[in-house]
């Protein structure tokens, strides 16, 4: 278990990371979004050993990422039903495929996020919903919430480059 300072345990993407952060949790919720849901597909798709397997899937489901749900009586069986949580997560998975096609694909692409209708490959771009413009570093700032707590607002306010008033380095 990570510790768990204040300021993390406040963050939203500290939390995240508590939910999801560990390599095998994530890899599974993108074989769920490929259509997996028992054990033995999860378990042939990546190779896991059953132990780790059967933890990572405890504490999705604990995190309420799946639903347990029973298919055989005799043995018992389950398997994993993805959650509204977890389909939310679906544009996270989606943007670490488009990170890792344009950064970590030096000979090309080997898996392209397509429109299932007509197979035409996505580029995917996070983008606000109010006026569908991309989300960039240059262009983002984080600010306390309105359920801050001081020592969070405190901690925003000494980071430089989240500082509204400091420009952006890199763009």
């Amino acid at each position: 278990m990570q510790p768990k300072s204040p300021s993390i345990l406040e963050c939203p993407v500290g939390r995240a990371v508590e939910t999801v952060g560990e390599w095998w949790s994530i890899l599974i919720l993108r074989d769920a979004f490929q259509g997996a849901t028992k054990f033995d597909e999860f378990s042939q798709s990546l190779g896991i050993a059953p132990n780790i397997l059967s933890r990572r899937l405890a504490h999705l489901t604990e995190s309420g990422m799946f639903v347990r749900r029973r298919y055989h009586e005799r043995p018992p069986r389950y398997e994993y039903v993805l959650t509204r949580k977890a389909r939310d997560f679906f544009p996270v998975v989606v943007a670490l495929l488009a990170w890792g096609n344009r950064h970590l694909a030096p000979r090309g692409e080997s898996i392209v996020l397509a429109n299932r209708s007509d197979a035409r490959p996505f580029d995917p771009i996070v983008v606000d919903a109010a006026d569908m413009r991309p989300i960039t570093l240059a262009n983002a700032v984080v600010v306390p919430g309105p359920r801050a707590s001081r020592g969070m607002r405190k901690r925003l306010g000494s980071l430089k480059a989240m500082n509204p008033a400091v420009a952006p380095a890199g763009d």
